[in-house]
């Protein structure tokens, strides 16, 4: 059981790591968009 857990705890910190790199990608995403227009 405590290896689920585990395992469930790992796979948030990467989908929350995952989600802020996404976001900043976004961001840059969004500001050459603007410099090119």
């Amino acid at each position: 059981a405590d290896y689920h857990v585990e395992r469930f705890h790992r796979c948030a910190k990467i989908t929350e790591i995952y989600e802020g790199t996404t976001e900043i990608q976004k961001l840059t995403i969004m500001r050459y968009l603007l410099k090119r227009m």
